[in-house]
């Protein structure tokens, strides 16, 4: 009895021994993927930590993406990489480069006679070859935005082989860098340490490494952005001052006129431009002009119009003549497809008149008695002219002429330029000469910076809330 007791315990056991030695292996398994999980952790981690010291670097994206390639060797434990980028012509180039990476096609025999110094040699011939999105495993991934693993890539059709043992592949992972929608290119890594494949937690990990380096290259991109934008702002602000300096900080006076001007850049810097000089004890040249375009090129064509004009006034009496020296000393200077345009008036108390001349600027506007019907008219007077810089002198001096309008005690004259007339309201339609001439016509009566605020008040009434698009520049003189 005993021993029939004995035999069936035996059995027993020998009946546990196949589930236990499952248990262990399932218990060995769990310990193992915990301990693996841990690993791709800290490799994980350790890629972030590497990133986050590269952006603290303010490194260019060169930089970065050369540093990315090697933290993911030095957490993959793969021993070559490369980030590959787009390109302009819509092709694929390796942008980063790190170990024996291997290049995308065969190398000709002379490449092959180069390999004496392989590393350098191997991240040139990547930097240079280019291939189609789509082509090979690079290209698909490029394609498709879906990352790829070729654990057994030897027997793999699909990747080169080349000559050179140092360059075989045996594994090989390639993931796309993308990060909200925008792709940054693709990073491949290949032929993990030891003689085995790439596993399919290693490629979820690379997946990971992936998507923190796209969003190292966002965030670099982004501050590169701004710290640039801070450098504009700057240039801006100072280009800014410098501008405001060469307009007039004190008008010029003469007895029997009163002036004023008032000036608003649509952008921190604009392109139009105006002078106010004295010529003589009774003559003042008042200039308005507007550059086309705006921003910096149009402030330093303005600048450069300034200097010469101050040189050039003082010479003529006539203002036609002042515009035709102006044409030919500006001819050098000027781009393509840039041009100024001008009125130049001469205002002569002692006369009692105006002499102007107008290379394509708006017509000025008089406001003046009407001996006729009593009380004030207001006219916009015309007179020929083609703008700076558009044509050879030749034809800009026979197109340009002097024009002279009285200019007596209680006499109103507005220049300005488009940025005024042709400002606009909500519904596109524009202030016009028509409201600028009714808003001059009822100030008349008032002092020159009085009319000024008129002005600039019936346009704001028009425009309401709609934003300033264009520089504009409004300078009355009144004859008292």
């Amino acid at each position: 009895m005993l021993w029939l007791l004995l035999t069936g315990l035996v059995l027993g056991a020998l009946a546990l021994v196949p589930w236990l030695m499952r248990a262990r292996h399932a218990t060995d398994r769990a310990i193992e993927e915990s301990q693996r999980f841990g690993r791709d952790r800290e490799r994980l981690l350790e890629f972030m930590h590497m990133m986050t010291e590269a952006l603290g670097e303010s490194l260019s994206r060169s930089e970065l993406q050369q540093r990315i390639v090697h933290a993911a060797i030095v957490c993959t434990d793969a021993l070559s990489a490369c980030l590959f980028e787009r390109t302009e012509h819509h092709t694929m180039r390796g942008a980063a480069v790190e170990g024996l990476f291997p290049p995308h096609r065969p190398l000709s025999a002379e490449a092959r006679s180069k390999l004496t110094t392989r590393t350098k040699f191997i991240e040139e011939v990547l930097k240079s070859e280019e291939f189609s999105v789509g082509d090979g495993i690079v290209g698909r991934v490029a394609a498709t935005g879906r990352g790829e693993l070729v654990a057994e890539a030897e027997s793999d059709p699909r990747i080169v082989k080349h000559d050179d043992p140092a360059l075989t592949v045996r594994s090989v992972i390639a993931v796309p860098l993308a990060f909200r929608g925008r792709s940054f290119g693709v990073l491949a890594v290949t032929n993990p340490a030891g003689d085995r494949p790439f596993t399919a937690s290693e490629f979820s990990l690379i997946q990971s490494l992936a998507e923190q380096a796209a969003l190292a290259l966002h965030n670099s991109e982004f501050l590169h952005l701004q710290i640039e934008k801070q450098q504009l702002d700057l240039d801006l602000a100072v280009a800014s001052s410098i501008q405001q300096m060469l307009l007039p900080q004190h008008a010029a006076t003469i007895a029997g006129l009163e002036l004023d001007a008032r000036y608003a850049a649509a952008q921190k810097i604009g392109g139009d431009l105006y002078d106010v000089f004295s010529l003589s004890a009774t003559r003042l040249g008042v200039v308005v002009a507007d550059v086309s375009g705006k921003g910096i090129p149009a402030s330093l064509l303005m600048a450069i119009c300034r200097t010469n004009l101050r040189q050039i006034a003082p010479r003529h009496h006539s203002p036609a003549a002042v515009l035709a020296e102006l044409n030919r000393v500006l001819a050098a200077d000027m781009l393509p497809g840039h041009f100024i345009t001008m009125l130049y008036a001469i205002v002569d108390v002692a006369a009692n008149d105006v002499t102007f001349s107008r290379a394509g600027h708006e017509l000025p506007l008089f406001v003046r008695r009407d001996p006729e019907h009593g009380g004030y008219s207001a006219d916009f007077v015309g007179s020929e002219g083609m703008s700076l810089g558009m044509v050879s002198d030749d034809i800009f001096s026979a197109a340009t002429f002097d024009h002279r309008e009285p200019f007596r005690p209680g006499d109103v004259l507005v220049l300005y330029t488009d940025g005024l007339t042709e400002a606009p309201n909500d519904v596109e339609k524009e202030f016009s000469g028509a409201r600028l001439a009714d808003a001059t016509h009822a100030l008349h009566h008032v002092s020159a910076s009085e009319i000024n605020d008129g002005i600039l008040a019936a346009m704001q009434r028009f425009t309401g809330e709609t934003p300033q698009r264009d520089d504009f520049t409004v300078v009355t003189v009144k004859r008292v």
